[in-house]
């Protein structure tokens, strides 16, 4: 059965395989494509014909025809080939150039390949250039040589306006014309050209002498204003620096009347400040007197403290340092005879004998540099006790010889500090009169008067501070010094038998003269 139907219908494939193959061929082979600036024009089987721009299509073979009509843009020239006469009887002879294609429409392109159809575009342009020119003639005849010089683009609006009616017919579209050239046989052009030049250089000579006469007269007021200005300036510059020279002496008068005082002013603040500073320093040296007295005092007892501690520390430290030391010593030799003793019980029992006499001897010297060891160590203890006592007994010394002076200092009262003015007295003098040496110049300002002149007062500003130095010292201390001091006066002593307790030799001498 099988069999059956392969027989059966194998013919019949290979005939529908056959016209498959056919049908392919034909289509291939009648495949087309059309380029955008050409149009393919397939025929033959309907009415109406198909028109390809720019796409592909199916023509059959045997039964339909293509044909190609050129799309692109074209180029006539356009020529007078003789003179034509303008309006005004005026031959001429005109170059144009016109851009033309066929009408994209599907009218214009019917138009068209009636006409034009399988050409090349330089046979089309050489079809178009005989209407053309004819156009062109028609125009020229219609305008004067002056319009067509003069307005160019009117003159070829008007020839593709005339000629687009007959360009129409044959499905043409003129995209632009352009004028190229027009002369005429008698040089009118060139005449009228230089006429026209005349008339320009006229002209422009001229507006150019117009011109140059407003340049002068706007340079010329330009100047006067400039100058008028410059002078105005100069003028208010020459005002405004002579109110400037017044208001700088006037001010430099200011100034130095400022000066003045203010260098017056400090001269008598620098005097009144030297005086404050001397009077400052005379207190803080008696100050500086009284510290360094009371300091002495309480140096002399943390001395005294610090000694005393040091020695104990010294002495409890060599007494445990010495009763270590033969504590150990002690454990050592203990060890040591431990040791011993142990090796001897380990020999054998003939020489037990031998090692216990041994032993004895090595107990007993083992007492004996225990004996030696603690009377070193009683030895070192008693050496720095000794040396504990000693320098106790130089700190004690010493501490007893500062309260013997402070005591002497005491007893003294006047005389002592009768004796240290005395001693500090030229130092003294000699600081108070130092900031005069300094002195390198002196503004006087005043005249003599009851106080006399200005330098007599400088010069004795000495004695003045020294005085006001010892009225502040006897306020603070609650001593008369000036009271002490005439005490020790001859008259004082003989006429007046004055005598201060307390001072060496006073006492004596006025019993004496009593």
């Amino acid at each position: 059965m099988l069999y059956f139907f392969s027989d059966m219908f194998s013919p019949i494939m290979l005939l529908v395989i056959l016209v498959i193959l056919v049908l392919l061929i034909i289509l291939a082979s009648g495949y087309v494509k059309a380029p955008p600036d050409q149009a393919f024009i397939v025929s033959g089987l309907k009415k109406e014909s198909r028109i390809l721009i720019g796409r592909a299509g199916i023509r059959i073979p045997f039964f339909e025809r293509m044909d190609r009509l050129y799309l692109g843009q074209m180029t006539v020239d356009i020529k007078t080939e003789q003179s034509v006469p303008t309006n005004d009887f005026i031959n001429v002879n005109v170059d144009a150039v016109a851009k033309v294609r066929i009408s994209p429409t599907s009218e214009g392109i019917k138009l068209a390949a009636k006409n034009f159809l399988n050409k090349q575009a330089k046979d089309i342009t050489l079809d178009l250039q005989d209407s053309l020119q004819g156009n062109m003639r028609e125009i020229i005849g219609t305008l004067s040589l002056k319009e067509i010089n003069t307005d160019r683009d009117s003159f070829s609006d008007q020839v593709m306006s005339k000629a687009s009616k007959d360009m129409d017919k044959l499905g043409i579209e003129i995209l632009s014309c352009n004028i190229q050239n027009v002369t005429d046989e008698n040089g009118l052009i060139r005449d009228l050209g230089a006429d026209n030049t005349s008339k320009i250089k006229k002209d422009a000579a001229i507006a150019k002498a117009q011109a140059d006469r407003d340049i002068a007269i706007a340079k010329a007021e330009a100047d006067k204003a400039a100058n008028d200005a410059r002078v105005m300036a100069e003028t208010e510059i020459a005002q405004k620096n002579n109110e400037l020279a017044i208001r700088k002496a006037e001010l430099q008068k200011e100034s130095d009347t400022k000066k003045a005082e203010a260098d017056a002013a400090y001269e008598i603040q620098r005097q009144e400040q030297e005086k404050t500073i001397q009077t400052a320093t005379v207190n803080a040296q008696i100050a500086k007197a009284e510290r360094e007295a009371e300091l002495r005092k309480q140096e002399v007892a943390i001395q005294q403290q610090s000694l005393e501690a040091e020695i104990n520390k010294k002495a409890d430290a060599d007494r445990y340092a010495v009763e270590q030391k033969a504590a150990a010593e002690l454990a050592k030799r203990q060890r040591e005879a431990e040791a011993k003793k142990y090796e001897l019980e380990m020999e054998a029992e003939a020489l037990r004998a031998q090692a216990e006499k041994e032993a004895e001897a090595m107990k007993a010297r083992a007492a004996a540099s225990r004996y030696a060891a603690e009377q070193e160590a009683a030895g070192i203890q008693a050496k720095g006790a000794a040396e504990a006592a000693a320098v106790q007994a130089k700190m004690v010394a010493e501490a007893e010889g500062m309260e013997k002076k402070a005591e002497a200092y005491n007893k003294y009262n006047n005389a002592a500090v009768i004796e240290m003015m005395v001693n500090i007295m030229p130092q003294m003098a000699a600081e108070i009169a130092k900031p005069l040496s300094t002195i390198d110049k002196v503004n006087i300002y005043g005249g003599g008067g009851e106080g006399g002149s200005g330098v007599g007062q400088i010069s004795g500003n000495a004695a003045t501070v020294m005085q006001q130095v010892f009225d502040t010292m006897s306020e603070a201390t609650g001593v008369d010094f000036r009271e002490i001091l005439k005490a020790q006066t001859y008259d004082a002593k003989v006429n007046h038998n004055l005598n201060l307790t307390g001072i060496p030799g006073g006492a004596e001498k006025g019993n004496e003269e009593s």
